[in-house]
């Protein structure tokens, strides 16, 4: 057959003794809290796969089925279903649900639904919010996901209507956010793993570049230490001025080789400088006559190419796939590209009702790009659930607004509730807006503590987002934080595993932490959200009081000390926060325990390589522990390709230790060799003992962090530090923080002279008079920040 090659592990069937059928219906306990519904007036139900569920054959659990007639009841540990075993009606099937939020009004068939956070397919347009569904949690706590229009998967590798009848699955999970997502990740597939490249920096325009003009600024940023590991070269890298009879040229394969005079020469330049190449395909308009590839694509269908007819874009034909891969896209993979953009805009209807030809190319472009021994990688755009399988998703293109920024934390993280890990934004914003540089840097910050930091704009000659075309302090920001991002790829890629094998999103709202606590599905409280196992990050959003030059924003910390990672403040936990940050900096919290890998800067500085030397942030207070996962970047990733190394943060009575394990597992995919920096941060100057490793410890009194360099040693080696007076939490210097924020400040010289004194003779005990004696709002709420973060002693 002619799509073969491109069949998949599935599972679809449920054991036996999990089902209970009666002649026209069949329910399916995949969960205690999980169902499969199913209808169907011939008898005959879907025991293939579909486009969304993969793997049904869930280990039994208990469950105890009463039949009433010719219906049912059904009680497991978390749901009562009553069915009348007719067609389903509201009247006729009905479930209720018992969990850890208490009883719930029972569900109704056709029951209208209030989402809790979910996806949308795009965010073209967008000004600010839209409408979110496609969410395995709502307010009533429960989702239902109706897959009776799936296509089913073929064992040829194609697919065929999905049998007729009913085929509905219902999440009572309430908010057990975490075990819905793992529950729903069983049933479909988990996320894929993302080649490490995929992790680091994406330069991305919609512009008529030259290939001279695309590698000199690629060079340039090389030059300015800014890293980036994937080049996106957007539309015009193909012919798009085209004779209106063959197309509208938005659809293109062959090169534009006035811009483009050595294709290969170019791809094998990016490949030089460590990078990535992937190009953008509209394909809606097929292949036409004026393309390289026409004569082989139509030979290959059985056409004549003589003829020059077009070859239509069917994403229900079986024949074309075949060519639209070996004839069209293979020659261009052959020449250097890398991963395909597909950027499909044309709506969700094909020749085969229920086929999405937007699900078409994103599951046969990702196994596609997975047959050589890479790892698949597509970017493209959502197409439903289950599409957490294909990422990376674009979510289309935005206007340059603060709404459109205020919108993307929140899209970001809700989009966890249906399970899609992996967005891509348009950092920056696309289209329209005007020039606000504060506006550009917030976005930047944002962009790197999102799951994919692609920079994207439109080919307005003032719209790019290279950080020398802003402003002074704007340009700082941006690159300050564009070379952490990339610092950020050992913590990133051993959350990416973790988001492959423990079903853990990398981005999850703040509300999965403590899903009890209605505090924190606020609105105010929407844009905060965990980013990985370490850290929970706060973006600014709207823009700064000019006078006070600090923007502020909301946030929640669960009970316990938390750091901030730029400034070291601690910060008492369990409450909600106002916090005001100048325009250098975001609020990213570390919780106490928290041990955060970083890379440290190396040339080149955009390698992807698993480093040999590592800066490793560790914050007191508390116990921890982090795997750092590593492989080769970019293979299978099999469980048994990926090597662990174990940091441990313990504190004993009286003394604290910090070990390094001995790497296990794959160790030929590390360096044999690794250099470590351990900063010990917000900490009292103490003193400190090595083991197993030769190295010199200082104390940065300005930075309050004790610093540990240790030599190079070998990867196997076992490293402990023994701190016999323990490691205690410093007090910060309260003036000195305060005279950073009054420095900036556009008021009064007097009035910032004695706020600044206030403090310096009563430490936290002048918060009562800077409440009262400071005029700017913002400015008094910064002081209140940094006066009342903890309590005294």
């Amino acid at each position: 057959m002619e799509l073969e090659r491109y069949r998949i592990e599935t599972r679809p069937l449920c054991p036996p003794a999990s089902e209970v059928k009666g002649e026209r219906w069949r329910v399916s306990v995949l969960t205690s809290r999980l169902l499969r519904l199913e209808y169907s007036e011939t008898g005959a139900f879907e025991d293939r796969p579909t486009q969304m569920a993969l793997f049904r054959d869930f280990p039994p659990v208990e469950y105890r089925a009463v039949r009433r007639g010719e219906g049912l009841e059904l009680f497991t540990e978390h749901l009562h279903l009553r069915y009348d075993g007719g067609p389903f009606t509201p009247g006729g099937l009905t479930i209720s649900m018992a969990g850890a939020g208490g009883a719930r009004p029972a569900w109704r068939y056709g029951m209208e639904l209030h989402p809790i956070g979910g996806t949308a397919r795009t965010l073209d347009g967008a000004d600010g919010d839209i409408p979110l569904q496609d969410s395995l949690f709502s307010w009533e706590g429960c989702a239902v996901l109706d897959d009776s229009r799936a296509m089913a998967l073929t064992p040829d590798g194609w697919v065929a209507p999905h049998t007729p009848g009913q085929d509905l699955y219902f999440f009572g999970y309430d908010r057990d956010f975490e075990a819905g997502v793992a529950d729903f990740y069983r049933l479909c597939g988990p996320q894929p793993l993302l080649p490490r490249y995929a992790l680091g920096g994406w330069w991305s325009r919609f512009y008529r570049y030259t290939q001279e003009e695309y590698l000199a600024l690629m060079e340039r940023f090389a030059a300015e230490d800014l890293p980036f590991t994937v080049a996106v070269v957007d539309m015009d890298w193909h012919l798009v001025d085209i004779d209106p009879a063959l197309g509208t040229g938005w659809t293109g394969y062959t090169w534009n080789r006035q811009l483009f005079p050595d294709p290969e020469g170019f791809a094998r330049r990016l490949h030089e400088m460590g990078m990535k190449m992937t190009l953008n395909v509209h394909p809606a308009d097929g292949v036409r006559a004026h393309e390289e590839c026409y004569p082989a694509a139509a030979k290959a269908l059985g056409r004549d190419p003589e003829k020059g007819e077009p070859i239509d874009f069917d994403a229900a034909d079986p024949a074309f796939l075949r060519v639209y891969f070996d004839e069209v896209h293979r020659p261009l993979e052959k020449m250097g590209n890398d991963f395909w953009w597909i950027d499909w805009q044309q709506g969700s209807e094909s020749a085969v009702p229920g086929l999405d030809p937007l699900w078409v190319l994103n599951h046969y472009h990702f196994l596609d790009s997975g047959l050589f021994g890479r790892r698949p990688l597509t970017l493209t755009r959502y197409a439903g659930p289950g599409s957490h399988r294909y990422p990376i998703g674009f979510s289309g293109d935005t206007y340059i607004t603060w709404a459109s920024l205020r919108f993307q934390p929140y899209f970001t993280s809700s989009a966890s509730n249906i399970g899609f890990g992996w967005w891509s934004h348009d950092i920056g914003g696309h289209m329209g807006g005007r020039r606000d540089d504060e506006l550009a840097a917030r976005w930047v910050q944002f962009g790197v503590f999102s799951p994919v930091f692609r920079l994207h704009c439109m080919s307005n000659r003032f719209s790019g987002k290279e950080p020398w075309n802003f402003g002074r302090d704007a340009r700082a920001a941006m690159e300050k934080y564009i070379r952490l991002r990339h610092a950020l790829l050992p913590y990133l890629y051993s959350m990416n595993h973790d988001a492959h094998f423990l079903g853990r999103p990398l981005i999850r709202p703040v509300y999965w932490l403590e899903p009890q606590n209605g505090e924190l599905y606020a609105p105010q409280l929407r844009n905060e959200y965990a980013f990985g196992s370490q850290l929970l990050v706060c973006p600014v959003t709207d823009p700064a009081d000019p006078m006070a030059r600090l923007a502020k924003t909301k946030g929640w910390l669960p009970a316990g000390l938390w750091f901030d990672f730029f400034t070291g403040l601690a910060y008492e936990g369990g409450r909600m926060l106002d916090f005001y940050r100048p325009l250098e900096d975001i609020p990213v919290l570390a919780k106490a325990g928290a041990i955060l890998p970083l890379q440290t800067p190396a040339r080149p500085l955009n390698s992807t390589a698993n480093p040999a030397s590592l800066t490793v942030h560790i914050f007191p207070g508390g116990e921890g522990a982090f795997t750092l996962w590593e492989d080769d970047g970019d293979a299978a990733g099999a469980p048994d390709h990926w090597a662990a190394t174990e940091l441990t943060l313990e504190q004993g009575e009286g003394e604290s230790r910090f070990s390094i394990a001995p790497a296990r597992g794959n160790i030929a995919a590390l360096p044999p060799r690794r250099r470590w920096t351990l900063l010990f941060r917000s900490v009292e100057d103490t003193p400190v003992s090595i083991r197993g490793a030769s190295g010199r410890a200082a104390y940065r009194t300005d930075e309050q962090t004790l610093a540990v360099e240790l030599d190079e040693a070998p990867v196997t080696q076992a490293i402990e530090l023994v701190f016999p007076q323990g490691l205690r939490p410093a007090a910060p210097s309260l003036a000195k923080l305060a005279q950073q924020l009054l420095m900036n400040a556009q008021t009064d010289y007097i009035e910032k002279d004695r706020l600044l004194g206030l403090i310096e003779r009563k430490g936290r005990g002048a918060a009562a008079e800077v409440l009262s004696n400071a005029e700017n709002e913002t400015l008094r709420g910064a002081l209140l920040e940094l006066l009342l973060a903890q309590t005294e002693g």
